[in-house]
């Protein structure tokens, strides 16, 4: 399934990590924002239908993501990105090549 290889080996981590992640529907290309403490669980649960926001835009794929130590800092990092434009095309030229392919 795509998507997998490009995601980080969690299990190999001595101290829990926080990640904010961007996903991007295959179907409509729209970008989802979240934050998670296992990036590769959450994944599944995307693609699974299991996450009401994103069921009916399945499949997804990880198209960037963001590793932290503290929650706090990762769920700041979504809240950010959602309400201010100017953090959201920031973050945009990040990736802007992964939303040509």
């Amino acid at each position: 399934m795509s998507g997998y290889k490009c995601l980080p080996p969690h299990s190999k981590i001595k101290h829990p990590m926080f990640y904010f992640y961007v996903l991007r529907s295959l179907k409509d290309k729209d970008l989802y924002f979240g934050y998670t403490d296992d990036l590769l669980r959450r994944f599944k649960e995307h693609n699974a239908g299991n996450v009401a926001s994103t069921r009916d835009r399945r499949p997804l794929e990880v198209i960037y993501y963001e590793a932290y130590k503290s929650e706090k800092d990762a769920r700041e990092r979504e809240r950010q990105i959602k309400r201010r434009a100017k953090a959201f095309i920031s973050l945009k030229r990040r990736f802007k090549n992964s939303l040509l392919e």
